[in-house]
């Protein structure tokens, strides 16, 4: 739409004749009731217009003083000694003061350029007028560190030795290294790696480099607690390692009282596990077997608490005919089977194996024999059955020692077989190779062939006795 200009000078003419049209009045001439319109009085734009020519004059020596703008008013002047936006623009915060020397600060005898300075955080020497200073406890505070075991106080004000080296602080130990949360999530950690290995020596040598004596109680429990969460095989190697640890490092009385917080706590454990009770006592009557643990612990714990469902089952598989024979066997014949059953199965395998050439079938049936520390017999087995497959001379190729190889290669890579079982079964083989060479007289040179092959596809790296 346009508009006609001769209305745009009709209206800028009607505007200009109205007098009372000024800068005092234009707001109250639109809005008569002048409500919500800041009318500024010529007091106020004086003021305005006083501290704007003023902005570039030096300041003087009272101009950070507080006074009030205006009568009337409760607005201040206030402004950051040294730092005025006005004059710099921005805030300076290097001109904030920090205080005296803080955390981390070097402090000296009054010079800044002194040179004996040290930092707050170095250890100051005690006060010995301090009223919490204790001569015997404060003298040589570097000789010993606080454990928070409840008995370090007493062991070192009765005058014994400490009983570990703290060599990250250069300070001698008086009670256990760990507290007793961490030492439990150690055990905790040993004991599951304990379930992979299966060495036991590992475990022993773990406890005894944690220096934590007060706690070697809490290894059965935790030991038992983690076998109640696992299979019969983990149980198995539990009951074994009970009884690799007795009588060092856990002594008599460690493993008692372990077995009393254990059963203490079956409330706890019931709730989780349905068949704890039974499970525990068959731990319990295990280790009665196994010398681990005296007869006399269970009168003892049937008179203390009568009617313990845990103690009875203990003693009912205790008062079973050939209870010994029986409860070596009390986790089933999965695990605990006898060193016979485990090689006839092995043999059924491994002939299987050869006859189908199925990897998958026979990785399977070796996951199921759940014997981690016996793989080096089925290597062993493995290589000597291919050799007697191919017959007793070696003239051609052998079929069987190459399937074997990517049996092998096949177990390693799927993390079923360590190679350290692989080179210990190649080892036991050399030590019989000369009652082997009686059967199968081309053993030796068969024997070269596969240790050739197992070291071409990686998974046999000891070296070559001819080397």
């Amino acid at each position: 739409m346009k508009v006609h200009p001769t209305i745009i000078m009709t209206t800028q003419t009607e505007f200009s004749k109205r007098p009372e049209v000024t800068v005092d009045t234009m707001g109250k001439v639109h809005n008569p009731s002048g409500q919500g319109v800041a009318a500024f009085s010529s007091k106020k734009k004086t003021t305005n217009t006083d501290k704007s020519s003023s902005t570039h004059q030096p300041q003087k020596q009272n101009d950070h003083e507080t006074r009030k703008i205006e009568e009337g008013s409760a607005r201040r002047n206030i402004t950051r000694k040294k730092t005025d936006s006005s004059t710099t623009g921005h805030y300076d915060s290097r001109n904030k003061k920090h205080g005296g020397a803080g955390k981390g600060k070097w402090v000296g005898g009054g010079n800044k350029h002194s040179d004996h300075l040290t930092l707050l955080d170095d250890e100051l020497p005690l006060d010995e007028n301090d009223p919490l200073y204790v001569a015997e406890e404060d003298a040589d505070p570097s000789s010993y560190v606080l454990s928070s075991h409840e008995t370090a106080d007493e062991l070192r004000i009765s005058g014994a030795g400490p009983s570990a080296y703290d060599a990250d602080n250069d300070k001698a130990v008086y009670g256990p290294m760990l507290t007793c949360a961490e030492f439990k999530i150690r055990v905790s950690d040993a004991v599951r790696e304990y379930f992979d290995s299966s060495d036991a020596d590992e475990v022993v040598r773990c406890i005894d480099e944690m220096k934590c004596r007060e706690y070697h109680p809490e290894v059965v429990k935790r030991a038992i607690s983690l076998g109640l969460d696992a299979g019969p095989r983990e149980r198995e190697l539990i009951s074994r390692l009970l009884a690799c640890l007795h009588p060092n490092p856990l002594s008599d009385d460690c493993l008692e009282l372990g077995f009393e917080v254990l059963l203490d706590s079956m409330d706890d454990l019931v709730i989780d596990i349905p068949d704890a009770k039974a499970m525990v006592g068959s731990f319990l009557a295990r280790a009665v077997v196994d010398e681990v643990v005296a007869p006399a612990f269970l009168s003892n714990r049937n008179n203390s608490h009568p009617g313990d469902c845990v103690v009875e089952k203990a003693v009912q598989l205790l008062s079973r005919e050939h209870c010994t024979a029986r409860l070596e066997k009390v986790w089933g014949p999965g695990d605990g089977r006898p060193v016979s059953e485990l090689k006839s199965a092995m043999d059924q395998l491994l002939k299987e194996y050869l006859l189908s050439r199925e990897l998958d079938e026979a990785a399977s049936c070796v996951r199921e024999l759940k014997a981690k520390h016996f793989h080096h017999e089925l290597v062993k087995r493995g290589v000597k059955i291919a050799m007697e497959e191919d017959g007793r001379d070696h003239a051609s190729k052998s079929s069987s020692l190459d399937a074997m190889a990517a049996l092998f290669k096949f177990l390693v890579q799927n993390s079923i077989v360590s190679e350290f079982q692989v080179a210990k079964g190649v080892q036991r083989l050399e030590k019989i190779l000369p009652d082997l060479k009686l059967d199968v007289p081309a053993a030796p040179s068969m024997l070269d062939e596969f240790e050739t092959l197992a070291r071409e596809q990686g998974f046999l790296h000891i070296p070559s006795p001819k080397a």
